[in-house]
């Protein structure tokens, strides 16, 4: 029988994250000059307390067009609700949650601590194992 194929096999480790008291205009600039569509935010204890997407981020294009205020901090405009999976959840059973939700990310959580992060592309390349 084969092993079953698990989130921590195919996730990213190595993530890009933020602080919640970060300026939102440097992280807007890290997603930008890293190419990904978001991050999680992490506070000084290592805790997950939010995430930052593209989307999160309209939200200062549009303060700015029609206030004239540019500028904030993570905490003011991250997404607090985040869902996580567990590093050993299955691959089908997050594609299952992929499908059922609009996130293109997960984070990925052990013992209460972010360990990293699975995407779409990542459950993708992990179903390859299973054709």
């Amino acid at each position: 029988m084969p092993k079953p194929v698990t989130v921590k096999d195919y996730m990213s480790a190595h993530l890009i994250s933020f602080d919640p008291d970060m300026d939102i205009l440097t992280a807007i600039g890290q997603l930008i000059e890293k190419r990904i569509s978001g991050a999680p935010v992490v506070d000084k204890q290592g805790n997950l307390v939010g995430m930052l997407s593209e989307k999160d981020c309209m939200r200062v294009a549009l303060q700015a067009s029609y206030h004239g205020e540019v500028g904030g901090t993570v905490r003011e405009y991250m997404d607090n609700q985040v869902h996580t999976v567990s590093a050993d959840a299955s691959i089908p059973d997050v594609a299952a949650m992929f499908l059922a939700q609009p996130f293109r990310r997960y984070p990925v959580i052990h013992d209460n601590r972010l360990v990293g992060q699975i995407s779409r592309r990542d459950v993708l390349r992990a179903l390859e194992v299973l054709w």
